[in-house]
């Protein structure tokens, strides 16, 4: 099955869906345990990891852009059509930021990029200081961070509405939302 039918989403779809779900939780929790732990270790991984999820991310946004939005299973409320879209849109745009401004934070910041060893841009290091690196752009590297941090709260604030949505259409509409983005039929 290519595209979807308002009673089955694609292989593509939910194949793409859960990827990306998964990663970004993982990402986020990793991210969440290096800040609050400055687990420096963790930051190599973490990084490689984000760019290869990146192209996970890059094709799932197109793949919902060029496929549209799934229809809704049942009818609601205007209100809770128009949550649903911003949360999506939310979900889908954050989640190919999250990585870019990632990488605009290490890149900028003279650390570099690497992919697990793998060097795509060579960190800038400190001749006075080999420990420590020199910021290529400081702006750049500020506004990568903040945009990272503050898209990390809005992207866990996201999710949160989004599976409590899930739960809902499951527990209580029992509309079969859930059973479609596992990939079964209604």
């Amino acid at each position: 099955m290519i595209k979807d039918t308002p009673h089955r989403l694609s292989h593509t779809t939910v194949a793409l869906h859960w990827l990306v779900a998964i990663g970004v939780l993982g990402m986020l929790a990793v991210g969440l345990y290096m800040a609050e732990n400055d687990a420096y270790a963790l930051y190599p991984l973490h990084k490689s990891s984000g760019m290869l999820l990146l192209l996970v991310i890059l094709p799932r946004v197109a793949w919902r852009v060029l496929n549209g939005w799934p229809a809704p299973v049942g009818s609601y409320r205007a209100w809770e059509h128009t949550l649903a879209r911003a949360v999506h849109w939310v979900l889908l745009v954050g989640t190919a930021l999250m990585p870019l401004s990632g990488m605009l934070m290490s890149a900028a910041g003279g650390h570099g990029l690497a992919i697990f060893g793998w060097e795509l841009l060579a960190a800038n290091p400190d001749p006075a200081h080999p420990d420590k690196v020199i910021a290529l752009s400081k702006a750049a590297a500020e506004f990568g961070h903040e945009t990272h941090e503050i898209l990390g709260s809005v992207l866990i604030g996201a999710i949160i509405l989004h599976v409590a949505a899930a739960l809902k259409h499951h527990l209580l509409d029992r509309d079969g939302t859930l059973r479609r983005m596992l990939g079964k039929a209604l």
